[in-house]
């Protein structure tokens, strides 16, 4: 379960709320260009776009989960499961496997367009990095600061919408979850108006009103509508404060708290951790669920010409900033 989402204000920002019952030691990790980057069954790719993002690194190779190059382009996988259906290897087309998808896109182009160009012959094949780490069913929101896209590799093979929203969670298929916001067409910021009866007076007893019916459970149905509304609607100054505060804020709308998703005995779905990238910048901002302040890595200033990659642990305890 994970919600995806970008925003603009002068700035251009991209990220994502990952929500699991575990951690796989995750780490912001910048690859810088000349990290040479090998493909099961493409050509590798021994220079590139500087990328930063959040990651496992397996082998020495990063897995990424979500990611923004230096370019400006972004992309985050989300769990998409019984619908996530890879392929086996074609003669006609790329064959990129889904872990190698972030790196292989982020590593060569620079915008959306060219990802939709690049997109018409390749295909996502059935192939795990290891027996530790099999493939996620998953499906992808592609950004840059001026559109987005969903990828989803599906039984009926590879398809990709043009996504106005810039949201995206789980199942079902994006198709669905965007027919599903005519439902809630009539929800609005602004106070409800009388539509029920010309014969009886209603009263608008508190603010907030217009929303009701804004669905508020955690199903990723429900977070699609809940994100894509707040997204839709909010209001933020320019300040790169103002910017990351807001876009944290639009995350935690539909942050998942321990207790809430019990997915077996014992073991909750939480938010492990929140992103925002300013990918104008370069920087990859976060939080996790236990240090809400907001923690974060500047790309540019690492040696993005270099070959080995830097990673960041995540700060995981609270930090609290006592006033007396």
């Amino acid at each position: 379960m994970c919600t995806g989402a970008n925003y603009t204000t002068r700035d251009h920002y991209f990220g994502r709320n990952l929500d699991l019952e575990f951690s796989y030691n995750e780490t912001v990790t910048v690859t810088p260009r000349n990290f040479p980057f090998e493909f099961r069954k493409a050509d590798p790719l021994p220079t590139h776009h500087a990328i930063i993002g959040m990651a496992t690194i397996a082998d020495g190779y990063p897995l990424y989960y979500d990611a923004t190059n230096e370019k400006g382009l972004s992309m985050a996988g989300l769990n998409f499961p019984e619908n996530a259906d890879y392929k086996p290897e074609a003669p006609d087309k790329a064959n990129i496997t889904p872990f190698e998808f972030i790196p292989w896109i982020l590593g060569q182009f620079e915008t959306v367009d060219e990802v939709k160009t690049a997109l018409q012959t390749m295909s996502l094949v059935d192939i795990s990095f290891s027996e530790s780490f099999p493939l996620s069913p998953l499906h992808w929101i592609i950004s840059d600061r001026t559109a987005s896209i969903t990828v989803e590799s599906v039984k009926e093979g590879l398809k990709v919408y043009d996504n106005p929203i810039g949201v995206l969670t789980n199942n079902p298929t994006f198709d669905i979850q965007s027919f599903n916001l005519n439902n809630f067409m009539h929800l609005s910021k602004n106070p409800p108006e009388k539509h029920f009866s010309d014969a009886l007076e209603f009263d608008v007893y508190s603010r907030g009103m217009g929303a009701i019916g804004l669905p508020g459970d955690l199903s990723s149905a429900s977070r699609f509508v809940k994100a894509a509304f707040t997204k839709m609607n909010s209001v933020s100054g320019d300040s790169e404060s103002e910017s990351i505060s807001q876009f944290f804020q639009i995350l935690g709308s539909v942050a998942q708290q321990r207790g809430c998703v019990e997915v077996s005995p014992g073991k909750f779905e939480i938010t492990i951790y929140s992103s925002c990238c300013n990918t104008d910048k370069g920087i990859y901002y976060y939080t996790t669920y236990e240090n809400s302040q907001v923690s974060g890595v500047d790309m540019h200033k690492e040696d993005l010409d270099g070959k080995e990659l830097a990673a960041y642990p995540l700060i995981k305890g609270q930090q609290i900033h006592l006033q007396n």
